[in-house]
């Protein structure tokens, strides 16, 4: 079964403009990455758009559910920002006869240390092995929309209490 990626732009994809003195998102890494990791799975990979999340609309979480519905694909993996993450996840929750995971990073991919490799590995196991639905995987581990925040202060999503 083949998996599709949408990448919609996030820390994920920033790059640093010295000129600028700033980070800007960049063109999407997700193709980069996963030839890197030599993956063996049939995928595909589109970008909708880049931007921060922070500069999110709710016309562009309605560009990203179109998207996602209409894909014939049942295995779908967002790459977005963290910022507003959580917000996107809520609005595919509408979606059904798919396993939609969104991930991303603290840290641009570019950076050696960087959180993005291993948070889209992870999301690639998520997005197989979990039932239909909409989840956020990161750090780690995996959420449902409705139960989790971005803690900004540790850089880490975590479970509502």
């Amino acid at each position: 079964m083949k998996i599709k990626f949408f990448a919609v732009g996030g820390t994920i994809d920033k790059i640093y403009f010295d000129q600028k003195s700033t980070y800007q998102v960049g063109d999407p890494q997700l193709n980069e990455m996963l030839q890197y990791a030599n993956i063996t799975f049939e995928y595909e990979c589109e970008s909708l758009f880049r931007k921060d999340s922070l500069n999110m609309t709710d016309k562009d979480r309605r560009y990203i559910f179109e998207n996602v519905k209409k894909d014939e694909n049942s295995l779908i993996i967002i790459t977005h920002g963290t910022d507003t993450m959580v917000e996107t996840a809520l609005r595919l929750q509408e979606i059904k006869g798919k396993t939609i995971v969104l991930t991303g990073a603290m840290a641009p991919a570019r950076f050696k240390n960087s959180d993005a490799f291993f948070n889209l590995g992870f999301s690639i196991a998520a997005v197989e092995i979990l039932p239909e639905g909409v989840y956020i995987a990161m750090n780690g581990k995996v959420f449902t929309p409705d139960n989790v925040r971005k803690n900004v202060e540790a850089g880490v999503f975590e479970k509502i209490s």
